[in-house]
C-alpha cells in the first residue's frame, strides 16, 4: 500500500498550490481519502476529507472556503487545491485513509507559506 503526496513548496502569503496524493495497493474507490497536516511542534491533523462518492466533503474550519478537495477514482488519486495561503498554513502535508490506518502514512510533502 502507498499513498504519496507531492505538489508542496515555498510560497508566499495569497498564492496558491495543488497537492496530489497517488496510491496503489488498495481498493481505492471504497475508502475516504483524507488530506492531514502536522506544523512544525504539533500534532498532525485532519484538514479535509471526501467520501468514496466523491460527493460529500468535509473541511476543517481554519481552511473551509480557501481549500479545495477531490477525487479521481479512475486515476486512484486525490487532490487537494488550496488558496490563499496563510503563513499558519505552514506544515508537512499527508493523505491516508479516512479514519487513518498507520501503515498507510507516506512521507508527506512540506508546504512552507512565507514572505
Amino acid at each position: 500500500v502507498q499513498l504519496q503526496a507531492s505538489g508542496g513548496g515555498l510560497v508566499q502569503p495569497g498564492w496558491s498550490l495543488r497537492l496530489s496524493c497517488v496510491t496503489s495497493g488498495f481498493n481505492f474507490e471504497y475508502y475516504a481519502i483524507g488530506w492531514f497536516r502536522q506544523a512544525p511542534g504539533k500534532e498532525r491533523e485532519l484538514v479535509a476529507s471526501i467520501w468514496k462518492d466523491g460527493k460529500n466533503t468535509y473541511y476543517d474550519g481554519s481552511i473551509k472556503g480557501r481549500f479545495t478537495i477531490s477525487r479521481d477514482d479512475a486515476k486512484n488519486s486525490v487532490s487537494l487545491q488550496m488558496n490563499s495561503l496563510k503563513p499558519e498554513d505552514t506544515a508537512v502535508y499527508y493523505c491516508n485513509v479516512q479514519p487513518p490506518l498507520e501503515p498507510y502514512w507516506g512521507q508527506g510533502t512540506l508546504v512552507t507559506v512565507s514572505s
